[in-house]
């Protein structure tokens, strides 16, 4: 018979075994070093970007604001410096004064001349001293933290990242000096014009509410470059650096300083240069403010 030659087909089903899983955990640990190394670039970019004076004002603001450095102390890892109570950097001639004063006498009829000796009341400069040198310690605290305060409020407005370093604070023995200055190319005031250009009225805004809590008199003085022209014979550089002072003086009154803190205004054209050894620079062209370590004549809150 013909079937009987047919041979069996056999079908072989081969079952594939699957891998077991392996999870994803290593992509979480990869996703979070990319993070961390983008993070990481961004931060060497932003400390690139940034000028000394803006490291410097980060630095002021994470400082701790109760403690500083007094020049007292032995050498060590705090380099001769110790940390005074009152929080503010007490220069080493005032502390060695007030604590050699009430020892100090002179003798003589020059003593008697100036006030008599310890006995008789004590020296009259020792006495001045003594009554000083607490005054500078809360000036120099308060000014301090003022100073931190301007840099933190400058560097946190985005409208005056262009004109950064134009914008100047400093600690002095006279008081807080703030000044906003030309720089060549980028002026803060139209050529030949008294009123400021719109950042750099923000950076004087930004300057009131700070200045209005320390209970000092203030000084503003216009400056100018040496050599420009001016086409009216009857106004030149120090009609110029005059109504700039006074308009400086404008907008802090207009954005929250009283005029009972205000001092004086006044214009000095090209005679008070920045760099003296280069009075045509664009950077003696500034308007200046200086908040003095003077009490103030009339007692802050006085009420007739």
């Amino acid at each position: 018979m013909a079937n009987g030659n047919l041979q069996p087909i056999i079908i072989k089903r081969v079952k594939k075994a699957t891998h077991a899983h392996h999870g994803g955990a290593w992509k979480i640990a990869y996703a979070d070093f990319v993070t961390a190394m983008m993070a990481f670039f961004l931060l060497l970019w932003l400390i690139s970007m940034t000028t000394p004076e803006q490291k410097k004002g980060l630095a002021d603001y994470f400082a701790p604001p109760n403690v500083s450095e007094s020049p007292s102390g032995a050498g060590g890892v705090m380099g001769g410096q110790a940390l005074a109570e009152e929080g503010a950097k007490i220069r080493q001639e005032a502390s060695k004064d007030a604590l050699t004063a009430p020892e100090s006498s002179e003798a003589g009829p020059q003593a008697e001349a100036r006030g008599g000796t310890d006995e008789d009341g004590g020296n009259d400069k020792a006495a001045m001293l003594a009554s000083t040198v607490p005054m500078q310690s809360k000036y120099n605290k308060d000014f301090h933290s003022a100073a931190a305060s301007i840099k933190q409020a400058w560097q946190a407005n985005p409208d005056l990242t262009t004109v950064a370093d134009s914008l100047l604070v400093e600690e002095t023995e006279e008081g807080l000096n703030i000044q906003i200055v030309d720089q060549e190319g980028r002026p803060m005031f139209p050529e030949g014009s008294k009123y400021p250009y719109e950042t750099t009225r923000k950076a004087i805004a930004d300057l009131a509410p700070i200045l209005q809590k320390l209970s000092s008199q203030i000084e503003i003085s216009g400056h100018t470059a040496a050599g420009a022209a001016y086409p009216n014979p009857r106004y030149g550089a120090w009609e110029l650096s005059s109504d700039r002072a006074n308009a400086a003086r404008s907008i802090l009154g207009e954005f929250g300083l009283s005029d009972d803190r205000i001092h004086s205004v006044i214009g000095q054209a090209a005679a008070d240069p920045l760099f003296p050894n280069d009075p045509y620079l664009a950077g003696n062209g500034r308007v200046q403010i200086v908040v003095k370590y003077e009490a103030p004549p009339v007692p802050a809150g006085l009420k007739p």
